[in-house]
């Protein structure tokens, strides 16, 4: 029926001058007579994507959405994370194992802080696993891979922080939490990285309606952290080992750190309870990683990013999407791409390094006017033999300007030619760093660029 629409839209826009309006009216009408009554003939046949595909599956950072409406009244959002376009795509297309990772924008409507690296707008990296597999092995590799790209960034030392949702749902349970309270208390739980126990305990029971008794014995559990040995030590727990989805967890994560400990990142892991993830699609293993030490400059407030990389299992919110409710078994993890950038930023003026924005090698200049033709001639040698090279777009640029630009953007090498130069034969050759220059017969330009370049 869509289709039938546009091209009976676009045949009326190629001959509106052709026929009259009511002519038009008509053929459209035949034609999505003709669409429709061939459509109702497939009972199967999916039109578009159902409204509302985003609700309801975030819990209380629902309100963090960008509600939008279209022209017809239909109700649609912005995409809040990568997460549920895949698995609605997996559902679509009836896709029952996949490994892939994903580079996108996403929206939420957050109250901006580039110190907290909490933006309206910005991107993130995704990984995941679909499919039917054997217990934790995925879940380790998406641990593996955290590890890899955090130590690989050279960030500074950090930590990924891991629990499961059954875990923290029994949590609840042997607490005395009203099971229509969970996902409200979960919420609450999961800003213990940014809030004082005391002040998020507050809020459930001032805001939420829990009782205070049930929300001290909370607060016995969230303070736990440590290895595999408290993994073991909540098995002796006389609340948690008395809850089904709480062992089923703690059996999980006891494999879950077998593996880990093979893949060599065991001591990178923490177990915690105070870790609950408010997503309302996580239904297993939950993880979130932050830095421990931050770099900043001296006499500055320490960086406040929260986590820059979390994830967990979601084997529930493909069958949401799916007609049947088929269900594809997902794990997979997010790397907050603007709140790395911003650290690496701060980091490197820590250290006096400059951000390059480029990566030209070599600047050609010019200290006299009407020099255009011999940089351009001498720019196309450079190129032509694979160099990064670049100049200013003007006729009779100042030298001092060339060379300031050279300073702020970080181009390691300027090859300057004027007059004397071109009577000689010669290119002097300016170390920008050092600002020591050397001249060498215009035939050896290339060969002495590469050999410095290689050196670098």
């Amino acid at each position: 029926m869509v289709n039938g629409v546009r091209n009976a839209t676009g045949l009326a826009s190629v001959q509106r001058s052709h026929f009259s309006h009511s002519f038009f009216c008509q053929v459209a009408e035949a034609v999505l007579t003709s669409q429709l009554k061939a459509h109702q003939e497939k009972p199967n046949f999916i039109i578009k994507i159902p409204k509302e595909t985003l609700t309801e599956k975030y819990g209380e950072d629902s309100g963090l959405m960008y509600d939008l409406k279209d022209q017809g009244g239909e109700l649609l959002s912005l995409r809040y994370d990568l997460t549920v376009p895949f698995a609605r795509y997996l559902a679509m297309s009836k896709v029952k194992k996949m490994k892939r990772y994903h580079v996108g924008k996403v929206w939420r409507r957050e109250s901006p802080s580039i110190v907290q690296g909490r933006y309206r707008e910005f991107c993130q990296c995704d990984f995941d696993i679909a499919g039917q597999f054997d217990p934790m092995i995925p879940d380790a590799e998406c641990l593996k891979i955290m590890c890899e790209i955090l130590s690989g960034l050279q960030l500074g030392d950090f930590l990924i922080k891991v629990n499961d949702r059954r875990i923290v749902d029994g949590m609840f349970a042997a607490c005395g939490v009203p099971e229509s309270k969970f996902r409200a208390i979960c919420s609450s739980i999961d800003k213990l990285d940014k809030m004082a126990w005391k002040d998020v305990r507050h809020e459930m029971v001032a805001k939420k309606g829990l009782a205070p008794e049930v929300a001290d014995r909370i607060g016995d559990y969230v303070q736990c952290h440590g290895g595999v040995s408290l993994v073991e030590q909540m098995f002796q727990d006389p609340r948690l080992s008395q809850n089904k989805q709480a062992l089923e967890g703690l059996e999980d994560l006891k494999l879950l750190f077998e593996y880990l400990n093979l893949f060599g990142i065991a001591e990178k892991i923490s177990f915690d309870l105070s870790l609950a993830r408010g997503l309302d699609y996580y239904t297993g293993v939950i993880y979130e990683a932050v830095l421990l030490q931050t770099p900043t400059q001296a006499g500055e407030e320490p960086l406040n990013v929260g986590s820059v990389a979390a994830g967990g299992r979601y084997d529930g919110l493909v069958g949401m999407f799916d007609p049947k409710g088929h269900k594809v078994p997902c794990v997979g993890l997010s790397i907050g791409v603007e709140r790395i950038f911003y650290i690496v930023e701060q980091r490197m003026k820590t250290k006096g390094e400059k951000v390059r924005t480029t990566e030209t090698q070599v600047f050609v200049a010019t200290p006299q006017k009407n020099f255009l033709q011999e940089r351009l001639k001498l720019i196309t040698e450079l190129w032509d033999a694979g160099i990064k090279a670049e100049m200013l777009y003007k006729n009779n640029p100042k030298l001092l300007t060339q060379l300031h630009y050279c300073e702020s953007t970080g181009i390691p090498l300027v090859v300057i030619i004027g007059e004397q130069e071109l009577k000689e034969g010669i290119i002097k050759i300016r170390s920008v760093a050092s600002r020591e220059e050397v001249a060498i017969k215009r035939e050896n330009l290339v060969a002495e660029i590469q050999k410095r370049l290689s050196e670098s």
